[in-house]
């Protein structure tokens, strides 16, 4: 895992030099975790805390790992850019945007090797950027989520199973019921121990 952190620091120090772009990776278990979650890029407190999923998400993924009976540190966490992508408003602060193509096209092929190099036994991909990282453009959340479905990541068969992100039920409440329902059915999917 260090290899693969030190060869991403380079890339990323050589093709940005006059920036500083820090960089949030993946922490937990490395090795055959039960479980590798990804979301989309992190944001203020991770690139502050240069850890994924802290602050406002970290408080959504223990409810997350409440609700499958998982702890942290039992499994695999990361996001598919490794970088806060951020926008500034009318009003000069800086905030969170969502990644563009360019960040999504420089990441991908890093988030596949960090995926073989930790094999994970399922794959939970939040929201829509980390589940078309995954399963390609044409896959959206509201069609694929709460279910398995099979990945081919460049000749390697995964078990994908995509979530709603948890963020998008503070904006939209009535997605609750189904966030909730789909953790039940992923909690009945890791119960039933049938993952590629």
């Amino acid at each position: 895992m260090e290899a693969f952190q030190e060869t991403v620091r380079r890339f990323f120090k050589d093709l940005w030099p006059a920036e500083e772009k820090i960089l949030v990776f993946g922490e937990g278990q490395t090795h055959q975790p039960p479980l590798m979650l990804i979301g989309e890029a992190p944001g203020e407190q991770e690139t502050l805390q240069h850890r994924p999923f802290v602050g406002k998400a970290g408080k959504n993924l223990d409810a997350f790992l409440q609700a499958v009976s998982l702890r942290r540190e039992d499994i695999y966490i990361s996001n598919v850019v490794k970088i806060r992508p951020t926008k500034v408003s009318p009003r000069g602060s800086i905030s969170n945007r969502p990644p563009n193509r360019e960040e999504l096209a420089l990441f991908t092929p890093f988030l596949y090797d960090e995926i073989r190099l930790v094999s994970p036994r399922l794959l939970v991909t939040l929201g829509n950027v980390a589940l078309q990282a995954i399963l390609g453009r044409d896959a959206v959340i509201g069609a694929c989520h709460g279910r398995p479905h099979t990945a081919d990541l460049q000749g390697t068969a995964l078990t994908v199973f995509p979530l709603y992100h948890p963020a998008s039920v503070i904006y939209n409440r009535s997605l609750l019921a189904t966030y909730e329902a789909d953790l039940q059915a992923l909690r009945a999917h890791l119960d039933a121990g049938n993952v590629i």
